[in-house]
């Protein structure tokens, strides 16, 4: 090319260098006076205003309860609505085998009966449902190769095998008056009933850990509304346990025999309602997911059958069909409550607010104790 077409062809301004003391044009740190050049608008953003003086305002945005990627500060727990149907099954397994036993006490033997039939159709399904949700038979198996008593997981394992075993021979032993009264059948009809009794007052002395064991277990995890819950948890869930057996006596035994499972089931009912009470109402903020959503419809539904369930127990006592349809509402009372009390835990530990919220709270508390001075936990190390 020619230099004189050289010299008239156009210039592309985007290749030029930026003139001498503009930003950017690497001259201004050297030509300018008293330092480098800085776009006032970056200043103005700096100092948090639109670059005039006074009236300097904050960037920062408003602080969001998020963690890093968007996951919850808490992992939730990985259980599924198996646990759930676990933590009612076997509440109903443990009342039903207190319900056998005070029948069986007080001379009832329809109330026995349906006691008995009932703790080990609920075990079955407990065991059931336990299994599905570890996914494999063989790892509740593992289970009892060891006994941990720090952890409510192995120490519910061996109960619940225990109870399995002890309500086991009693609800067989109540299969002995179909046996054959000669022969070698006939040696066991005599020898199941004894074995039955004994194995029946042993299901009711691990029936309170077998009702209250699971709530240990929930409260033990890190998930912020079950751990906060920990004092009330096993009132709920045993309360729970005694009002669930007692529908069983309500649906199961004639209104005559039906006496120790009306007294049951207001006896249960009262520690049911006490404890959610106490689960709701006092733990602050973290009482919040079990008034919310489905776990609180869920909370609520069980608390009013459970209020309708008793007033039937106590008005109905010589209509079967009220004393049946007292049992059929405290059984749905009691499931409901369970899967309130599991999706309230679980809906905690989703929101980060439920465990930064009272962590602060923890904080500022121990610094008013400490007369306003930070936290020794707190702070760093010495500089």
């Amino acid at each position: 090319m020619r230099p004189r077409e050289e010299a008239e062809r156009p210039r592309d301004e985007s290749l030029s260098p930026p003139p001498a003391g503009r930003p950017g044009s690497g001259l201004a740190r050297d030509e300018a006076a008293g330092g480098p050049v800085r776009d006032p608008a970056v200043k103005g953003r700096r100092r948090g205003g639109g670059g005039g003086r006074g009236g300097d305002r904050s960037m920062v945005p408003p602080a969001e309860f998020r963690s890093y990627y968007g996951r919850p500060i808490v992992k939730a727990a990985v259980w599924h609505h198996d646990v759930a149907a676990y933590l009612f099954t076997g509440g109903l397994a443990a009342g039903s085998a207190l319900l056998a036993a005070g029948g069986d006490a007080s001379g009832r033997p329809a109330l026995r009966r349906a006691g008995r039939v009932g703790a080990l159709g609920a075990l079955v399904a407990s065991t059931y449902f336990l299994v599905h949700d570890l996914g494999r038979p063989e790892r509740f198996l593992h289970m009892l190769r060891v006994a941990k008593p720090t952890s409510p997981m192995s120490m519910g394992t061996w109960i619940l095998s225990a109870f399995g075993a002890a309500a086991g021979a009693a609800a067989v032993a109540e299969a002995a008056p179909l046996l054959p009264e000669r022969g070698v059948l006939g040696v066991a009809r005599k020898l199941l009933p004894p074995a039955g009794t004994a194995g029946q007052y042993g299901a009711a002395l691990v029936a309170p850990a077998l009702a209250t064991y699971t709530a240990v277990l929930l409260a033990d995890t890190a998930t912020p509304s079950w751990h906060a819950a920990y004092p009330e948890l096993p009132y709920v869930f045993a309360g729970s346990a005694l009002a669930s057996g007692a529908g069983v006596g309500l649906l199961a035994a004639p209104v005559a025999q039906a006496g120790p499972a009306r007294r049951m089931a207001v006896f249960g009912a009262a520690m049911e309602l006490y404890g959610a009470h106490r689960v709701e109402t006092t733990k602050g903020i973290l009482s919040e997911p079990y008034a919310l959503g489905r776990p609180g419809r869920l909370l609520r539904t069980g608390r009013a059958l459970t209020a309708l369930g008793v007033a039937g127990a106590v008005l109905g006592r010589r209509s079967r069909v009220v004393s049946a349809l007292s049992g059929l509402s405290l059984l749905t009372a009691s499931l409901a409550t369970r899967f309130g009390i599991f999706e309230g835990g679980l809906a905690s530990a989703r929101d980060p607010k439920y465990t930064v919220l009272p962590q602060r709270e923890r904080l500022a508390r121990r610094a008013a104790e400490n007369g306003g001075a930070p936290d020794a936990k707190t702070q760093g190390p010495a500089q």
